[in-house]
């Protein structure tokens, strides 16, 4: 069973905006064996090389960095493929990523994008949100396809807008928004598609969780059920896997991981810890 630890990550981004997920990352103690970004620009009036904000911080964390001009070319793919990353987490990277890179980690590309998609996709989400006078914006995380911000949505945040904000001060709330821990937290009165969803596209990283006797259970290996309960309620629990009731279906668990612990499979969990039928997750 795969742990956060064990998972080759990569992190795309460049500008400040990019920096609250990176450290997130970080944080969660996830393998980052390398982050792009942007080559170093000139700036200030004496035009000095000046590195990226997420340079910065990966070199401050002793990540490898790499700034290739363009990531679609051969030698750059190469390179990438290399580092052999099973996901690959991306967020205002500043280029488009042909399907070769796609194509690499086993998990997928995840997207961390500063608007409620679909509206405002491409450059610039934050100053047009407020341009056209939304009042409420926001962050989709997704999962990426060739197309522009067009994959599949896995959690959005929506975002009031104030009346007299500026797109400056609007850009650094929403740069604390974007893809957390708290995003996995199910909600059991949602239908079993929905909830099977999440799980899928939240696995390996970060998890999507529940709450079991007040401790933080993390689920992943869900299938759809037709049985029925109550949302949040245990129907089975044998090797075979852990039923769920939720607003709509059930969904049955074949994987399961308490904190500090190795995930595991139904039958190996339950042979630690019991689960009665009527457990209220």
């Amino acid at each position: 069973m795969i742990e956060t630890k064990d998972i080759r990550a990569v992190f795309m981004g460049t500008p400040d905006f990019a920096l609250a997920t990176l450290q997130e990352l970080i944080d969660s103690g996830i393998n980052l064996v390398g982050v792009y970004t942007q080559p170093d620009r000139p700036k200030g009036r004496g035009k000095k090389l000046t590195p990226p904000p997420v340079k910065e911080l990966a070199i401050q964390n002793n990540i490898p960095v790499f700034q290739p001009n363009r990531l679609r070319n051969e030698e750059s793919v190469a390179q990438l493929a290399a580092l052999n990353p099973d996901l690959i987490v991306v967020v205002a990277y500043g280029q488009i990523l042909p399907k070769s890179v796609l194509d690499i980690p086993c998990y997928g590309c995840i997207n961390v994008h500063a608007s409620l998609l679909p509206r405002h996709r491409g450059a610039s989400p934050i100053n047009k949100a407020i341009i056209d006078g939304d009042e409420v914006t926001g962050v989709t995380t997704m999962m990426m396809d060739t197309g522009l911000d067009t994959g599949d949505m896995l959690v959005k945040r929506e975002v009031k807008i104030f009346s007299e904000e500026t797109a400056g001060h609007l850009h650094d709330r929403l740069a604390l928004v974007g893809m957390k821990k708290e995003d996995g937290l199910i909600d059991w009165n949602l239908d079993n598609t929905t909830i099977h969803n999440l799980v899928r596209g939240l696995d390996p990283w970060p998890g999507a969780y529940t709450s079991l006797d007040g401790a933080t259970l993390k689920i992943f290996d869900t299938r759809l059920s037709d049985e029925h309960a109550q949302p949040g309620t245990v129907i089975k629990a044998d090797a075979e896997g852990i039923v769920v009731g939720c607003g709509k279906g059930a969904l049955k668990i074949n994987a399961l991981q308490l904190p500090g612990k190795k995930r595991l499979c139904a039958a190996d969990f339950l042979r630690g810890r019991a689960l009665a039928v009527g457990t209220q997750l």
